[in-house]
């Protein structure tokens, strides 16, 4: 299973591309917080965007994509100079029949469209901790090609509403987010976490296995002889890399597995068990409860009652 693919299967994403926004003249919008994450990309011309006390602003031209992580208010900006107007107030005053909105008087300048994540809120984290505020991915980054590919079709799909707009939009917005983390991942030297580690080609194939075969009773020296590494060196590198030692990171992820399933599913707690690798309901419980303060059965009625 590749891990990537596994995460986003919990986080039960809930993506939404939103308007095409065409500016002219000068302009800038201030944007109020939001849940998770929010993303855009510039077609022509050029925009800064910047979060609220959090980052400098950064120069998103043509062909770039943008990814914003932490849920502060933000800005986009013709210009450094110009002061931000409510951006959720100025877009609404100028929305129109259809998918395109525009901004500003004279000639078009910058030609965008951006849209929004959301997560199941208990796995959030699993994605929100390892990201930066703000990533800018360029489109001459020689990993952007996937990117260069779509931006083409979200132009052609926010020119005029169409039939099925909806549906496509929010395969679109998933691609995208895929291919932004891809791109992230090949380009920066990125943060500790199981993230940062899919960059790393061994820790990354030792991820696979773990997430192919949850239930299998892994053993680091076992891990180590499948990529090809020394026990010692492996366990070392995969703690550099993710954060935890091999062993517990598998503990956390099979926990984390169990939770999901608990909360979406109706198996038994002994199938539950023995599907992310316990030979028995009481050490599961144990484990469960070590790791989130309650034994399965209470999450499980919790979640029943909310």
């Amino acid at each position: 299973m590749d891990p990537l693919s596994d995460v986003f299967s919990l986080l039960k994403v809930n993506s939404v591309m939103s308007a095409r926004l065409e500016c002219a003249g000068a302009w800038a919008l201030r944007f109020p917080a939001y849940r998770h994450l929010k993303f855009g990309s510039v077609h022509e011309g050029s925009m800064w965007v910047w979060i609220e006390d959090v980052t400098e602003p950064v120069k998103v031209k043509a062909g770039d994509f943008y990814l914003i992580t932490n849920g502060k208010p933000y800005c986009l900006a013709d210009d450094l100079e110009t002061e931000a107007i409510d951006g959720v107030k100025a877009i609404s005053e100028k929305a129109r029949t259809g998918c395109v909105i525009r901004y500003g008087e004279g000639l078009t300048k910058m030609v965008g469209t951006g849209g929004s994540f959301t997560f199941d809120e208990e796995m959030s984290s699993l994605l929100l901790d390892l990201l930066p505020p703000l990533i800018h991915i360029q489109a001459s980054s020689p990993h952007a090609r996937a990117l260069e590919l779509v931006l083409d079709l979200i132009g052609y799909e926010t020119e005029v509403l169409r039939p099925g707009a909806s549906t496509v939009a929010g395969n679109l917005a998933n691609i995208v987010l895929v291919n932004i983390l891809r791109t992230y991942l090949a380009d920066e030297s990125c943060s500790i976490g199981w993230l940062g580690a899919l960059s790393d080609t061994q820790i990354r194939r030792a991820l696979e296995r773990m997430h192919g075969e949850i239930a299998r009773r892994w053993k680091v020296e076992e891990l180590a002889s499948e990529v090809g590494m020394s026990r010692t060196s492996f366990s070392e590198r995969f703690k550099a890399l993710v954060g935890v030692p091999p062993m517990e990171y598998l503990i956390r992820w099979r926990m984390t597995v169990a939770r999901n399933a608990l909360r979406h599913g109706k198996e038994s707690l002994s199938n539950i068990a023995a599907s992310v690798g316990y030979a028995s309901e009481t050490s599961f419980s144990l484990a469960f409860k070590e790791m989130f303060g309650k034994s399965p059965g209470r999450y499980r009625a919790a979640g029943t009652q909310a």
